[in-house]
């Protein structure tokens, strides 16, 4: 009888669809706060998200359910034992974090984020010209599930539309032209919007440098909603600054909490959002995690292949 350890904050009719997944096994269900290592070392499957240092490579764990896309904090040697298979929630975020970076794409080219401030301050005022998505060139970098689900979204307005991935493949529907990520510095001269979806890999730290800003259109708008690490703060402060780009919007940051004395703060042609594209902010978000989990629950106790199985070496989904 396999011992399985939920972590995930279910409710009554979540555990009736896992324990009818995992019909036979013994579940316990807690949280990543008051969870105590006996319970992690004990348990043959999670479904959620354990602290990575209290894993410390269980020889019991035979698989590891995440809650989360992204997968880094557990693919660090000594972390998980060579035995232990993980798979993340890729996936389920996809209409969550795609339609916020939407909003912010939106919010930025007709300059609504300059209105607002303005409001607060009983001002009336022009801001002049704004852009639209019809026509526009937009560079979806990093195109899985997320990034995909965004193109869509701009496409359906009129824009054309680049998708930039690490792997070659045939481009889907709603991707004009597929470049390569080794290649993103020549799509950057031409997109008048970046949206950055990476996860957080060795290939894509700080894979946004100042050069990187240099080649953007000075009329471009900067979206990241993947990793925070993907361009540095002092990086993209100057970019805005120095009037590189036109405006951006970052809802992850290098460091999170973004520190209060951080120059960024005070740039008005940033919007910042808490890394609150994701979570389970849109419930929908979690009802697809749960699902995920439960699909995978049935397939590992028979034995066939799991959804969204991560590459260790990568960090993706194989």
């Amino acid at each position: 009888m396999k011992k399985i350890l939920v972590l995930m904050p279910v409710e009554a009719r979540h555990k009736a669809k896992l324990e009818a997944a995992g019909t036979g096994c013994s579940f316990t269900y807690s949280t990543p706060a008051a969870v105590t290592a006996e319970e992690i070392r004990s348990a043959n499957i999670i479904l959620g998200q354990p602290k990575a240092d209290m894993i410390a490579a269980s020889e019991n764990l035979e698989w590891l359910q995440l809650e989360s896309a992204g997968t880094d904090a557990y693919i660090v040697p000594g972390v998980l034992s060579s035995k232990t298979v993980l798979t993340n929630a890729t996936g389920a975020y996809s209409q969550a974090v795609s339609e916020h970076a939407f909003a912010l794409t939106l919010m930025l080219m007709k300059k609504l984020h300059l209105y607002r401030d303005e409001q607060k301050k009983a001002f009336w005022s022009d801001h002049g010209t704004v852009s639209s998505l019809s026509d526009s060139t937009v560079a979806v970098v990093g195109l899985g599930d997320i990034g995909q689900a965004y193109a869509r979204l701009v496409k359906a307005m009129g824009a054309k539309v680049i998708g930039v991935k690490r792997r070659a493949s045939n481009p889907p529907e709603c991707v004009d032209e597929l470049v390569m990520t080794q290649d993103l510095d020549s799509v950057l001269p031409r997109a008048d919007v970046i949206m950055s979806v990476l996860p957080n890999t060795a290939a894509t730290r700080y894979i946004y440098t100042a050069e990187s800003f240099d080649h953007m259109k000075n009329s471009a708008i900067f979206i990241n909603c993947g990793r925070g690490n993907a361009v540095s703060s002092e990086v993209l402060a100057q970019a805005l600054l120095e009037g590189k780009i036109a405006s951006a919007a970052m809802d992850v940051a290098e460091v999170e909490p973004l520190p209060a004395d951080s120059p960024l703060w005070g740039i008005e042609n940033l919007v910042i959002t808490p890394h609150i594209s994701g979570g389970f902010h849109l419930p929908a978000t979690f009802e697809r995690i749960v699902d995920i989990a439960a699909e995978n629950l049935q397939a590992f106790l028979a034995g066939k292949t799991l959804r969204n199985e991560v590459d260790f070496t990568t960090g993706y989904k194989k």
